[in-house]
């Protein structure tokens, strides 16, 4: 179990009562426990549309704050006519309630075969399992930016601070900015609510951003700051982590400054579960997986048994029209997308399966790893290839 973060008087945070690293399921695997990181085997992250608490991916930077929802403060300050102190009792009281459905997915998501093409010391070989699909209630954003008036002469950037204390030299916490763009779009949220109930401890209680389609990190948890901006935020994790560095750079010799700040999620694909016929038999080899993208939609996936020479399109199948889903007010916009396609049985020989999707944008996955590698993993959205026998 993480120990609490130490906090100061004027921190406005008391002890939780309940165990702030909740249950996961036996095959949750966690790269490490200080701090806090793992997600489920993929064919369990493509088990369930909406992702059960269990098995929803988390990614920590520190221990995770012991907070108390009666005492907790958001603090709305920066280029704003009225600052404001909020309550969690205050933010559902005084600010309508929306729900959005959002995947949120890691920047370092298939961060292993990254790997694979040179090592990358220092950070955890996450799968195609950092990523997990939630339904998402809380006040919009817009609506408490609204009440504080923000300058609109000055204001650019809205940043977001937590209180969590990170791993990272003197212990700064985590933040993040976005675009007063996304801030204001009718989907970034303060949620305080998962699934339809109030947000796991692990999952950023009592309050914290949802950004749809922006790299996890931006959807910052344990939320106690929001400051309206000229410019992006200077926190450790805007201004030089979640940076987008190229082949050439190095640990030891970068710019960050040169670095493009992680932000859509590019259009990605994943295969989650391989089906295998019968030995001998005829039946077809059935390859099921997700895809997603930030910004736009889902165009279409298309697999391949031969490395990529041929290709088939799959089925996308349709997000569940009841259930937690059915209450996203954006219709499915910002959700991940299940499709499954059917192969034709053959000899019991390793064949190459590749999986490559497009966007509504007419962006597809580029073809190799070895042109997206960086030294701090982030951002591989490469076919995905499994090699695989199509019969047992």
């Amino acid at each position: 179990m993480h120990k609490p973060a130490d906090r100061s008087a004027d921190d406005s945070v008391g002890m939780a009562t309940y165990d702030p690293i909740p249950s996961k399921h036996p095959a949750f695997i966690f790269y490490e426990k200080e701090p806090y990181n793992g997600g489920p085997l993929p064919w369990l992250a493509r088990g369930a549309y909406v992702t059960p608490h269990e098995l929803f991916y988390v990614r920590c930077h520190g221990d995770v704050p012991a907070l108390d929802a009666a005492s907790h403060r958001l603090y709305v300050r920066g280029l704003v006519a009225r600052p404001l102190v909020l309550s969690l009792e205050t933010l559902r009281r005084d600010f309508p309630a929306h729900t959005v459905a959002a995947t949120l997915q890691c920047a370092g998501s298939r961060r292993d075969e990254l790997i694979r093409v040179e090592e990358i010391p220092g950070e955890s070989p996450w799968t195609g399992n950092a990523i997990s699909h939630g339904v998402w209630t809380g006040a919009r954003l817009s609506d408490v930016l609204t009440q504080a008036g923000v300058d609109p002469d000055a204001a650019r950037f809205v940043e977001f601070i937590g209180q969590d204390r990170t791993e990272k030299k003197d212990h700064p916490p985590f933040g993040g900015s976005v675009p007063l763009s996304k801030a204001l779009a009718a989907e970034t949220l303060l949620a305080y609510e998962l699934d339809g109930k109030p947000l796991p401890l692990i999952h950023g209680f009592p309050v914290r951003a949802i950004v749809p389609g922006y790299i996890g990190a931006r959807s910052v948890k344990w939320l106690r700051e929001i400051n309206v901006l000229d410019r992006p935020s200077d926190n450790l994790f805007q201004a030089e982590e979640y940076r987008l560095h190229p082949p050439t750079a190095t640990r030891a010799d970068h710019d960050s400054a040169l670095a493009p700040a992680l932000a859509e999620c590019a259009v990605n694909s994943y295969i989650c579960r391989i089906g295998r016929g019968h030995p001998g038999g005829k039946d077809p080899m059935v390859v099921e997986g997700y895809a997603f993208v930030g910004g736009h939609e889902i165009d279409r996936v298309e697999i391949s048994d031969d490395g990529g020479v041929n290709w088939t399109g799959a089925e996308l199948l349709p997000p569940p029209t009841d259930g937690p889903q059915a209450a996203d007010e954006e219709g499915g916009r910002w959700s991940w997308r299940f499709w499954r396609a059917e192969l034709p049985a053959a000899e019991n020989v390793p064949v190459q399966i590749v999986v490559r999707a497009w966007d509504t944008a007419g962006n597809v996955q580029p073809e190799r790893a070895e042109g997206l590698w960086n030294f701090k993993g982030y951002a591989n959205n490469a076919w995905h290839r499994l090699v695989s026998a199509k019969a047992d």
